[in-house]
């Protein structure tokens, strides 16, 4: 970790792509867990997706207003605190993640990446006008100006990733010297290619996760079986 530290210490533009097993740390279950009272009530596979929100909007409704309900019981953890200090003291230059609670921005970082969307936002489907999150949790989900659905601004599977998020993510990955990826298998494309971009362009790959990933074998530093809010904790307190 010494050796990780001193890299991030030295580094112009180091990167930070997390996934769920930074989010799990705040005590928010894995959307995919069927071990969670989420699959005893839907089938998050079904409805998950644009079909159900076309063709079965009030189920959709249902699952999504039962999920915000979760993410809205747990906040950032002291990992993504620190994350977001190292950003106001220039140690990194922004955050690519995959995952849609929002814990980075409520944590305070600025130049968040969210490839998947967020949580903090929704939408009409129909004329795309913003809609209050406490409103949608407290049940109003007709948009008031068109009658259209409100939606959460989260990637649905058959929608595409958001073009100008992507953009972005790709250009700094690319002036990156340094990338270090924090609780993903790297297994969910094309939001997997990011480390891989970064390593072929030169720059140190550190990938931090409880279970082997693909890419390990391109990595310089390769940290698992750690508690990813542990690990940061450890690297924060290297740097004193």
């Amino acid at each position: 970790m010494k050796e990780i530290t001193d890299l991030l210490a030295s580094s112009n533009h180091t990167i930070i792509y997390t996934g769920a097993g930074m989010s799990t740390q705040s005590g928010l279950p894995d959307f995919r867990s069927k071990s969670r009272g989420l699959w005893e009530k839907f089938n998050p596979e079904e409805l998950a997706n644009v079909k159900a929100l076309n063709n079965n909007q009030e189920e959709f409704t249902d699952f999504y207003r039962h999920r915000l309900s979760e993410v809205t019981q747990y906040q950032p953890h002291k990992g993504h605190k620190i994350l977001a200090t190292w950003e106001n003291e220039g140690l990194i230059k922004g955050i690519i993640t995959q995952n849609v609670d929002g814990f980075h921005h409520d944590a305070g970082s600025k130049n968040v990446m969210e490839l998947h969307g967020t949580f903090r936002k929704f939408h009409c489907q129909e004329c795309q006008n913003d809609h209050s999150r406490e409103a949608y949790l407290e049940g109003d989900v007709t948009c008031h100006s068109c009658g259209g659905i409100i939606r959460p601004g989260i990637v649905l599977f058959g929608e595409s990733l958001p073009q100008d998020v992507f953009l972005r993510a790709s250009q700094e990955t690319l002036k990156a010297d340094l990338f270090i990826v924090l609780g993903s298998s790297l297994s969910v494309t094309p939001a997997n290619m990011f480390p891989l971009e970064a390593r072929e362009n030169g720059a140190k790959l550190v990938i931090i996760n409880r279970e082997p990933t693909q890419f390990d074998m391109y990595a310089d530093y390769v940290v698992q079986d750690r508690n990813i809010k542990e690990v940061l904790i450890e690297m924060d307190q290297l740097r004193e």
